[in-house]
């Protein structure tokens, strides 16, 4: 498996001279080829295991940004087989910006429940990940809280995030925007934006480092980073910002925790089409399924199926019913929000 990363400026020449860089795999037997917003580190895993099953190998273009203007620029000469993807958001902007093709495939369709599949075909779900609160262990006794408890005074200062414009944050904030409106969300997010305790930065990870180093008391994250730090022997200090923490289940009045999903769609002009095909087949299938849930601890969107053990630790996620599409037409109301609002400038802008 081989992995590019790439800052997309998605125009003419930059273009194509990444699309001769798949030159000598694109149109190889035995090969596909993936353009990626999902980070390296958390699909490796499932691609290693669709290699070991199949014998097709995968070779992946990391972006993280522009990658649907990429693939629009490098037109019918893309080599890009399969879109991975976070936020429901992120798949639908593909499909309507003309760059996967609709897959109706009884396999998929089999293993998918029809919740998580565009109903046209030209995107399928893979995984979900609860949007929580990372809570101090030695500063925070709370153990139940609300989104709307994070824009209370008490939290002043005591708050980190990402930044807003980030797809995670996003999506919550669109997820709150279909709950309260427009004009509850965002007197929400001016009093979320003055308990923070420094500008947005980092990832999500950081935000328990930042915890663990006494900068702030809570912090909003995806559940499966946790696992992914609980268990990092590469680098052991992720493991004492985790035992920093505890998970907490946050909830919309009239709703539960705020889910959103990863998922796949086959690229408009894929020239390795039957292999793009096999992998969506394989990431939809319970060894798959399996592989997202206990090594990258993400929920499995198969049904029935459980997540880790060390996800179960968490806690129970009682997952938000929104409508998956309430939260996707959101989305530019959201970060022009954010931009308004100024939540990325910091808590005293």
């Amino acid at each position: 498996m081989t992995f590019t990363k790439a800052r997309s400026k998605a125009a003419g020449c930059a273009a194509f001279a990444f699309a001769a860089l798949f030159a000598g795999s694109a149109l190889a037997d035995g090969t596909v080829n993936i353009y990626s917003y999902r980070q390296p580190d958390l699909i490796k895993p499932v691609l290693d295991a669709f290699t070991a099953e199949t014998g097709i190998a995968t070779e992946v273009l990391f972006l993280d940004k522009g990658l649907e203007d990429r693939i629009l620029a490098e037109g019918q000469n893309s080599p890009a087989d399969v879109i991975l993807t976070v936020d429901i958001a992120r798949l639908t902007n593909a499909k309507e910006k003309g760059v996967t093709q609709a897959l109706d495939d009884a396999t998929v369709n089999g293993n998918l429940p029809a919740e998580y599949r565009d109903p046209e075909g030209h995107w399928f779900g893979l995984t979900k990940r609860a949007r929580v609160v990372y809570a101090s262990k030695d500063r925070v006794t709370e153990t139940a809280l609300t989104y709307a408890d994070l824009a209370d005074a008490k939290w002043k200062g005591k708050i980190c995030i990402r930044s807003g414009q980030h797809d995670y944050n996003l999506a919550l904030f669109s997820a709150a925007i279909a709950h309260w409106g427009a004009e509850k969300t965002e007197e929400w997010m001016k009093g979320f934006k003055a308990n923070l305790a420094r500008k947005p930065d980092g990832g999500d990870r950081d935000q328990a480092k930042a915890i663990a180093a006494g900068e702030c008391d809570i912090a909003l994250g995806n559940t499966y980073y946790v696992g992914l730090m609980q268990t990092n022997e590469k680098e052991p200090e992720q493991k004492e910002w985790a035992a920093a923490i505890n998970v907490v289940f946050p909830t919309f009045e009239e709703g539960g925790t705020h889910v959103n999903i990863s998922g796949a769609a086959l690229a408009k002009n894929s020239p390795n089409r039957d292999n793009g095909v096999k992998l969506i087949q394989f990431l939809s299938s319970h060894k798959a399924q399996q592989v997202y849930a206990e090594q990258v601890f993400e929920y499995p969107v198969e049904p029935g199926l459980e997540p880790s053990e060390v996800v179960k630790a968490f806690g129970e996620l009682k997952a938000d019913t929104l409508p998956l599409a309430d939260i996707a037409k959101n989305r530019k109301t959201a970060s022009e929000m954010v931009d308004r609002v100024g939540l990325d400038d910091g808590p005293s802008s």
